[in-house]
């Protein structure tokens, strides 16, 4: 069997790297977390496919070169308050911890909450992990160098914008005029200031309202 370091490797070479991420800090963190083990076990020997994966729940983890976009788009350094709008798996957590970020991240359906923290946890990754509607700021406070969304948007929410530190970026995937889908970048100049650039066409699974899944 083809260890998974060697798997991780190919993956950054072959689909990341040749399509254009140039950051040697993503590369390294994209090698660096076992993307398999955040996978149901039946699906592991595809984890380094250029595919998103069924995680269960109707979701999906995103395709390793969109994951790579994404935090290459975000850009966050060492000590960066990041706040993720659905975690998913936990892969993309990882992925920014990996890099030095401290990550909150929100989830709507309680048990992929409850099995990404225990993931994360038990790779020694410290990212808190809150059962939450990420389309609603509730109780969370504070501000962020940077804000990620990993489903479909049909637009920003106020509050993820506002919920940003000047100098921060807010990585989103937005429904455009033609019912596609597209990475927005918003950079935050000041209170109520920002510079938006639009990136990839991609597809997401849609954010959709309210928690699920019961207590977590």
């Amino acid at each position: 069997m083809i260890p998974w370091e060697k798997r991780a490797e190919e993956m950054v070479e072959k689909q990341i790297r040749a399509r254009g991420i140039l950051s040697e800090r993503v590369l390294e963190a994209m090698r660096s977390v076992p993307r398999h083990l955040f996978l149901p076990e039946h699906l592991r020997e595809s984890a380094w496919i250029d595919s998103p994966l069924p995680i269960g729940e109707e979701q999906t983890m995103s395709q390793p070169y969109m994951a790579a976009k994404m935090t290459e788009l975000l850009a966050p350094e060492e000590g960066d308050s990041v706040l993720e709008i659905g975690t998913g798996s936990g892969y993309q957590s990882a992925v920014l911890c990996s890099m030095g970020a401290k990550v909150t991240s929100i989830e709507r359906i309680a048990p992929l909450a409850e099995r990404a923290r225990e993931t994360l946890s038990s790779l020694g990754y410290d990212v808190s992990v809150l059962w939450s509607d990420g389309r609603e700021k509730g109780e969370l406070a504070g501000e962020f160098q940077g804000v990620i969304v990993t489903a479909a948007a049909p637009a920003l929410e106020a509050w993820w914008s506002e919920a940003l530190a000047p100098g921060g970026r807010l990585v989103a995937p937005v429904t455009v005029l033609s019912g596609s889908e597209r990475l927005l970048l918003r950079e935050k100049k000041a209170p109520g200031e920002y510079v938006d650039t639009w990136h990839d066409y991609c597809r997401f699974v849609p954010l959709l309202q309210g928690r699920t899944g019961g207590y977590c």
